[in-house]
């Protein structure tokens, strides 16, 4: 998508960014209609289950990984792929090329689409419940505590969360290193 042109592709790309700040309560409330009994996924009886809030979490997530992917793509030497594919290489095969030579780009859009997932609440809440020890989420669970007034368990699961984004960010930029 970032590195080949075709009719519409500026419409797609902008549809996809304008998905980016799409709000979490919206995505919560589409993948409900989705998973509800009356729904087309009714029968698989996933609604208020862990399953649930992973398929909200990737309709979350998808829109940053697809737009912010194939605008990194798309600022790939175009060189790359055009010798690669002289050279005899596929196409597969010269797309690879081009994604490994933007791979760092790459993880950083891996982890901006972790953290648009991990700082969640509103489709956890709709699609999980916010069921105790089944379903409830960090970020549900720090709303709720919250809200019933016990602030310092809510900082103290607040400092929690920091802590598992600041361990993402180290592990991204650990791989990062690793590999060049």
């Amino acid at each position: 998508m970032g590195t080949r042109e075709y009719r519409g592709k500026r419409l797609v790309l902008n549809a996809l960014a304008s998905l980016m700040a799409f709000p979490s309560v919206l995505v919560g409330l589409f993948v409900y209609v989705l998973l509800s009994r009356s729904g087309p996924l009714g029968a698989l009886r996933l609604l208020y289950t862990p399953t649930a809030i992973a398929i909200g979490d990737f309709f979350l997530a998808l829109p940053v990984i697809v737009s912010l992917a194939a605008m990194f793509l798309a600022q790939a030497n175009p060189r790359i792929r055009k010798t690669a594919l002289a050279l005899g290489a596929s196409p597969a095969k010269a797309a690879l090329l081009v994604i490994a030579e933007k791979r760092y780009a790459l993880l950083g859009v891996v982890l901006a689409a972790f953290a648009r997932a991990v700082t969640e609440v509103g489709s956890a809440m709709i699609v999980g419940g916010n069921i105790a020890n089944h379903t409830r989420t960090m970020t549900a669970a720090i709303t709720l505590e919250t809200s019933r007034g016990n602030l310092s368990i809510a900082i103290a699961l607040g400092l929690i969360l920091l802590m598992v984004a600041f361990l993402a960010v180290l592990f991204f930029r650990w791989v990062s290193h690793v590999r060049s």
